[in-house]
């Protein structure tokens, strides 16, 4: 069978290519069609840049690691999912075998395959993105979403699941006061996942206002700061209260230094944002405030199907019983056809935020 992709050539270059589907080799493999893709911002960095960080794009690579889609073939030993279920795909797989898989933190594993990343070792391709027919991948990195949990919805467990990550390393608990810096994508789902973790209130913050809209309008934050405003910043919290956590999803320097200083003593702050170089950072502060700091980087065990979770609880009485409207941050929805058309629109930041590709039919 033949296996439509979509590929990103160089930067700039983006063309369908037709490639071998995938085969089952081992008994714990899973054959997945993908239905619904969601394009994420390190895409878009990659079609325009060609590289993040250590990641270069130096060989065409097969776009897409936010998917859901439909199970069409399971190996001999696969026990937890059959033919026609539902899955979430969790885009990157470690060695069964580094330190980092055994010690508990598998997305560090320095042999990581990761759905459309970049590996620049001679010789070796990169690993396949999710943009096509059929996505081949492992039984434990497949997630099956309930009945009431649409494949849409599906699509954004991945960006979802990188807020459950930083909420559990904040140890977010139940009635905690929690600032939220930036409103795109990540922002709105790590704010709407605070909201499910049970803050007593998320305060979100940005620079623009149908941003910060939206960030209450889909019930992510209950209160908002627009940091351009000659308003002082303590006046938007709730009742003067000082955050306990707070969540960094910019990478800005201005950011990182109002969320450090913004933070109640003995309060946690998580970077899950990346920044463009070193910032200038307010030590002093962090160090007589006794504050902890924490990096934060993709997900790790658990935190999968706790978005799966979320999305269950969320949905379980129907959409109108929902204390977040997930299905409010697709603003873009592309069939396949205009898979290009729809990086060109992401790209020229015309407002989509979440923007969902529909698989080759």
């Amino acid at each position: 069978m033949s296996n439509p992709s979509l590929v990103l050539n160089k930067v700039d270059d983006i063309s369908y290519e037709n490639y071998e589907s995938p085969k089952i080799d081992a008994s714990n493999e899973v054959i997945v069609e993908v239905k619904k893709t969601g394009i994420c911002g390190s895409d878009i960095h990659y079609y325009a840049h060609g590289k993040i960080g250590e990641f270069v794009l130096t060989k065409p690579m097969v776009l897409g690691h936010e998917s859901a889609g439909v199970v069409v073939q399971v190996g001999d030993s696969v026990k937890s999912l059959k033919v026609g279920d539902k899955v979430a795909i969790e885009p990157g797989i470690p060695s069964r075998y580094s330190d980092a898989y055994k010690s508990g933190h598998y997305n560090l594993c320095p042999h990581m395959c990761f759905a459309a990343t970049p590996n620049s070792k001679e010789g070796e391709p990169n690993p396949p993105g999710t943009l096509c027919k059929y996505y081949k991948s492992q039984e434990d990195f497949l997630f099956k979403l309930p009945d009431h949990v649409s494949l849409e919805l599906g699509a954004m467990v991945e960006p979802l699941t990188v807020g459950v990550h930083a909420a559990r390393l904040a140890n977010l608990k139940f009635g905690e006061h929690v600032v939220v810096f930036g409103a795109g994508p990540v922002g709105l789902l790590t704010a709407a996942v605070a909201r499910k973790f049970g803050a007593a209130s998320v305060t979100v913050v940005d620079i623009f206002d149908n941003k910060l809209q939206m960030a209450k309008d889909i019930g992510a934050a209950t209160h908002t700061f627009n940091s351009k405003s000659s308003k002082p910043f303590h006046e938007a919290l709730p009742s003067g209260h000082q955050p306990d956590v707070v969540l960094e999803c910019t990478g800005a320097e201005v950011c990182i230094q109002q969320g450090v200083l913004a933070l109640k003593p003995s309060g946690r702050f998580v970077q899950v944002g990346n920044a463009g170089s070193n910032v200038l950072f307010p030590i002093t502060e962090f160090a007589t405030k006794e504050l902890t700091l924490f990096g934060s980087f993709r997900y790790g065990y658990g935190d999968y199907s706790t978005s799966v979770s979320i999305l269950d609880d969320n949905y379980k009485d129907g959409k109108e019983n929902a204390l977040i409207d997930f299905e409010a941050l697709i603003t873009h929805r592309f069939k396949w056809d205009d898979a290009i058309k729809a990086y060109d629109t992401v790209r020229a930041g015309s407002g989509a935020v979440k923007c969902i590709i529909d698989g080759p039919e």
